[in-house]
């Protein structure tokens, strides 16, 4: 039987505001996923870093500061350099739409916006990440 997938839930940048990520990391989790959440203030460098050493098959990021186009990327550039091409990286804020766009254009799989159900979020993540081993 193949290990549970295992998804990293984090709060880049200054934001504070980690209601959304902590119900969406424990809906994961109930939905039988392995789940790690950094917390609060995580720099992209810090996340990826976890998602390394967790050997995760996904990075979700909350992000409501207004910093995506800035965060993503980021996270997106790191795992590159790291070799972790592999992580999928998916997301969740108050986003404009072109900015949506651009992001899945740089590599980001899916942004969810207000008004997902945790239960559409759920189906998206067993259906569109595989474990990495």
């Amino acid at each position: 039987m193949p290990r549970p997938l295992r998804i990293l839930v984090a709060k880049p940048g200054l934001d504070g505001h980690d209601r959304g990520a902590k119900i969406i990391a424990r809906a994961l989790r109930d939905a039988g996923l392995e789940v790690i959440y950094t917390g609060l203030h995580q720099t992209p460098e810090m996340i990826v870093e976890a998602a390394l050493q967790e050997d995760v098959d996904a990075i979700g990021l909350s992000i409501l500061s207004g910093a995506h186009m800035v965060q993503f990327p980021t996270v997106l550039d790191l795992l590159r350099a790291g070799g972790a091409t592999d992580v999928v990286v998916f997301g969740g804020g108050i986003l404009p739409d072109e900015d949506i766009r651009e992001l899945e254009q740089q590599g980001v799989a899916k942004i969810f916006t207000p008004g997902a159900s945790t239960q559409d979020i759920i189906e998206w993540v067993r259906s569109n990440i595989i474990p990495r081993h």
